[in-house]
């Protein structure tokens, strides 16, 4: 369908109901800013806790996406690290009733409804008001489909979570995704675990299917996904803010009169290693010799003092993509969180992967053995602080090394990157994707 076509479909209006995190309200405001750039008329209510409203609500958005609130009815962020099982349960339990009231208040009703999987209560919202409801997911595809199907073979099978602990085989799950699995059930806390595994289980029961991934990056998965589920299932992303890539520099660019972006014209191309260092990381990569930029957020003046100089640059914050996307970065050390992950395959930017828990185990993987655009840091450390200085210098300076191996490497990232901007141009995958998102549910809105 061609955009015009898009932009003439039928009104309609969209409830959007992201999971209380910035990992999950990032991407899904982004998946509805192209939503809202693909059609004008398409009004999006995006709906959050009284806590993130004054988190985001001065963030620039288009005219037909407006904000909206229910009660802090869940811990607030400050505590959520504190008891993050606590806080999940919430999220499943609580929101749904003000959710509901908030629905009911709405004008123009109510079309259609864009849920994170993990409010785990979406589905059956819609079942229950006869509302077409479209799952998000914020993670890779990979990840949601060994979840999904284990969640199959344990429920036929009556097999219980410690079934990661074992070494049998579950069908259209490889050993190796088994054992991804098998580390993030032993890192994790088995009731969290066992609530993921809820929220999963309702992925059948959906109208659509939303994922912020590219389908080139995950082809195979995709295929399968659409063969095994009878609605559709549309790859959009990279859901990331490539939007607004195209406006000038903002003033936040700047920290105490160090524009870290104009820090970045004055490198050379590649030379300049990206990261969030902890202090080990940041003594080891002074001592490598690479040039660096760091976002160091709570540990910004205390790193400013002893290394800000000729070789790098410290700041509390910054616009990661627009960092990526500069030609002067060429690397980046990542705990690979999915959405991370994709800022720096869409910049083609190499990733020295340290994953700690959950999806950064298989998406580090995906990095290194499957894509090969990127470095594991090491195998047998799990913890940052357990690398003396030396071996972080060393690490460093041979993942920026231009050898063969490091050349093939950047080209490969610049393969996986040209795949998501040809994903997202006209007649692209994604661009395709959107379009018959955007058709099904002006549809829906005619019933």
């Amino acid at each position: 369908m061609a955009t015009s076509d898009v932009a003439s479909a039928t009104v309609s209006h969209v409830a959007a109901m992201p999971f209380p995190g910035p990992g999950h309200i990032n991407p899904m405001m982004n998946l509805c800013k192209l939503l809202a750039s693909k059609n004008p008329q398409l009004l999006i209510t995006f709906v959050v806790t009284e806590e993130w409203l004054g988190f985001i609500s001065s963030d620039p958005k288009p005219d037909n996406i407006r904000l909206a609130s229910i009660p802090n009815v869940i811990p607030p962020e400050r505590l959520k690290a504190a008891d993050f099982s606590g806080f999940y349960e919430a999220v499943m339990t609580k929101m749904e009733a003000p959710f509901e009231r908030l629905l009911d208040r709405l004008e123009p009703p109510v079309s259609a409804i864009i849920a994170d999987i993990e409010v785990r209560w979406g589905v059956g919202f819609g079942i229950r008001r006869n509302i077409p409801v479209s799952l998000f997911w914020t993670m890779s595809a990979t990840f949601l489909s060994m979840l999904h199907r284990f969640n199959v073979f344990s429920q036929n099978k009556n097999i219980p979570l410690e079934f990661f602990d074992c070494g049998d085989q579950i069908p259209g799950i490889s050993s190796t995704d088994l054992a991804d699995l098998g580390e993030v059930y032993k890192g994790n806390d088995p009731k969290v675990m066992k609530l993921a595994l809820e929220c999963i289980s309702w992925v059948p029961k959906a109208q659509y299917l939303l994922f912020t991934s590219v389908y080139e990056l995950e082809p195979q998965i995709f295929d399968s996904l659409q063969a095994e589920f009878p609605f559709p299932v549309h790859p959009i992303g990279p859901a990331i803010p490539y939007l607004e890539l195209e406006h000038n520099c903002s003033a936040s660019a700047a920290d105490n009169g160090i524009d870290y972006l104009k820090w970045l014209d004055s490198q050379s191309k590649g030379s300049v290693f990206f990261e969030h260092p902890n202090g080990r990381i940041a003594a080891g990569l002074r001592n490598s010799g690479i040039r660096y930029l760091w976002v160091a957020r709570g540990e910004a003046s205390r790193l400013k003092e002893s290394c800000n100089d000729e070789m790098g640059l410290v700041v509390p914050w910054c616009e990661q993509l627009k960092v990526l996307c500069h030609s002067s970065v060429g690397g980046f050390w990542t705990h690979c969180g999915w959405n991370s992950t994709l800022e720096a395959v869409f910049a083609g930017v190499p990733m020295l992967t340290f994953p700690l828990f959950l999806d950064q185990l298989p998406n580090s993987r995906q990095i290194v053995e499957e894509w090969k655009t990127g470095r594991r840091v090491k195998t047998e450390v799990q913890d940052e602080k357990l690398m003396t200085r030396e071996e972080i210098a060393e690490l460093v300076k041979r993942f920026m090394d231009l050898s063969s191996d490091g050349k093939e490497m950047r080209k490969r990232a610049k393969e996986r990157s040209d795949l998501c901007h040809r994903a997202i141009a006209k007649g692209g995958s994604s661009d395709t994707n959107l379009d018959n998102f955007i058709r099904d549910i002006g549809k829906a809105a005619t019933f």
